[in-house]
């Protein structure tokens, strides 16, 4: 049985470590998983074939939970192949993208048709339990597999708010090339600034995006210590609608209309990482095809 399964990155509007709150919106970079699923005999652990190159903890507890979910009924083995165009520990959500791949992609491979939400919580369940994510990112992992913004309570698992985004904006991104160390490692220091959270929380549920995403940017710009204020008044200078960092950072994303993403690239700086024009995503659906 195969199973193709597909998710995006995302950009933070709110970082949901303050309250528990998140908020994310998916952008035109993409994790694709492959699975092969054969049923066994024996009655033991699945044998999972994973490449050594992409076989972390996340990953296999990713796949196994989808054969314990979608092939409860069927003692399975399953091999695996991964590939993700998205930037790993920059901010951007590879992790629930990746987790949300596979997850799809074992669902196809079962003809199962399963909602994103369901997708989703599975993941923010597997990001937690790996130590990946403080709050198991739901607002991520659900933004890559849904279109347009969408607000979660992550620790209830349910979502709050969902809104369309105009298909006149893009996104710019800055992407040093530093990664950032796993939320839980910052969970106290985001934790004490809750009433800041709220803030951005209370933007982001009344539809607010912009006011949301540089309400958070102020909050996480200090709790990491990034030096990003000064460029981000440059790039509203330049026509960015709201300027923030993405998740933990170190990326930087700004959300603009088309015709000015141009000239916010040449407003981010050239030698110290990436600059990136991604559209953000206007559709997403589990894969169809494969099976049998």
């Amino acid at each position: 049985m195969h199973g193709v399964g597909r998710a995006s990155a995302a950009i933070t509007v709110v970082n949901a470590l303050p309250t528990g709150v998140g908020c994310a919106v998916g952008i035109g970079l993409y994790a694709t998983a492959e699975v092969h699923v054969r049923p066994t005999r024996r009655l033991h652990r699945p044998t999972l074939e994973i490449p050594p190159e992409v076989r972390t903890p996340l990953v296999e507890e990713a796949l196994r939970a989808g054969l314990a979910r979608y092939f409860a009924s069927v003692p399975s083995d399953a091999t695996l192949s991964l590939h993700s165009e998205i930037p790993v520990a920059r901010g951007l959500k590879s992790s629930s993208a990746v987790a949300c791949a596979v997850l799809s992609a074992v669902a196809q491979a079962a003809h199962a048709t399963v909602a994103p939400i369901e997708i989703a919580r599975v993941s923010a369940d597997v990001a937690q339990e790996t130590g990946v994510s403080a709050t198991g990112a739901l607002d991520d992992a659900l933004a890559g597999l849904s279109p347009g913004f969408v607000v979660t309570d992550n620790h209830r698992r349910t979502i709050l708010r969902e809104g369309v985004v105009d298909t006149e904006w893009e996104a710019a991104l800055f992407v040093p090339a530093t990664p950032h160390r796993p939320s839980p490692e910052w969970s106290a220091a985001f934790r004490a600034r809750a009433e800041e959270g709220a803030r951005a929380v209370a933007a982001a549920r009344e539809g607010e995006w912009w006011a949301a995403m540089e309400r958070n940017t102020e909050l996480v710009e200090s709790v990491m210590g990034y030096p990003y204020a000064e460029l981000r008044q440059k790039l509203r200078k330049e026509g960015a609608l709201a300027s923030g960092v993405s998740g933990l950072g170190p990326t930087l994303a700004a959300v603009a209309p088309r015709n000015r993403i141009e000239g916010i690239l040449d407003s981010l700086p050239a030698d110290e990482g990436l600059r990136l024009r991604v559209p953000f995503c206007d559709a997403h659906e589990l894969p169809t095809g494969g099976g049998m």
